[in-house]
C-alpha cells in the first residue's frame, strides 16, 4: 500500500471510526494550546536568502504535533496539512513564534490550527503574522492503530469560532476525497489507466 493509500486508509478509519464510542471527558481547548518559539539563522534560508517554506512548515507539524500529543495523551500522527498559506517572507534573525490549538475533534482526529508570527530578534516591534496551516492528526494507539481522543471543549468565542469554521473546512475534506474517489473509480470502470 502506498503512503498515500496508508493516509487515506487511516483517515476513512478515523472518519469510520468517529460516529459511536463511549464517552471521554472533554478537554478545554488551553489545555493543549502551545507556542513553539525558535530564531532563524543561516542554516535555514533558500536560494532567495529568505527562511526555506520546509522550514517553516516542519516548525508549524513539530508544533501541532506536541498539541495533537498533548490533547489525546498519546501518540498522534499528522494526516494531513490544509490551507498552508505564506503572508510574509521570514528572515534571518527573525524570532519565530509558532502558536498552535485544537479548533476541533472527531472521535480519533484532531484538527489543530497554527499561526506563524515573526518578529526581530533585536527590536522591540509586535510580532508580525506570517503564516498559518490547518493540520489533521489521527490519535494512534502502539499498534498503529487509530484510538478515541477527548472532546475539545472551546472556551472562547474565538475558540467556537474555530470550531465551527473546523467542521466547515472537514465537511469539505471528505467532499473532496469521496468526489476524487469517485472520479477515479468512474475512469477506471471505462478502462482509463492513471
Amino acid at each position: 500500500m502506498s503512503p498515500r493509500n496508508k493516509v487515506e486508509a487511516m483517515t476513512d478509519q478515523a472518519s469510520a471510526a468517529e460516529t459511536a464510542t463511549p464517552e471521554i471527558p472533554g478537554k478545554p481547548t488551553a489545555a493543549s494550546r502551545t507556542t513553539l518559539s525558535h530564531i532563524m539563522t543561516h542554516n535555514d534560508t533558500n536560494l532567495l536568502g529568505t527562511v526555506h517554506g520546509g522550514v517553516i512548515m516542519k516548525l508549524v507539524d513539530d508544533a501541532a504535533g506536541a498539541v495533537a500529543g498533548r490533547h489525546s495523551g498519546g501518540p498522534a500522527v499528522t494526516a494531513s496539512m490544509d490551507e498552508m498559506v505564506f503572508l510574509e517572507p521570514v528572515r534571518v534573525g527573525d524570532l519565530v513564534h509558532v502558536k498552535a490549538q485544537v479548533n476541533w475533534t472527531g472521535r480519533t482526529s484532531m484538527e489543530v490550527g497554527v499561526r506563524v508570527l515573526a518578529e526581530r530578534w533585536n527590536e522591540s516591534a509586535p510580532p508580525t503574522q506570517v503564516g498559518s496551516a490547518y493540520l489533521v492528526f489521527a490519535a494512534v494507539d502502539a499498534d498503529g492503530k487509530p484510538r478515541p481522543v477527548p472532546p475539545v471543549i472551546p472556551e472562547t468565542e474565538r475558540d467556537k469560532r474555530r470550531y465551527q469554521e473546523a467542521q466547515i473546512r472537514r465537511t469539505h475534506r471528505l467532499a473532496r476525497r469521496r468526489a476524487i474517489r469517485e472520479l477515479r473509480e468512474k475512469r477506471a470502470a471505462e478502462g482509463f489507466e492513471d
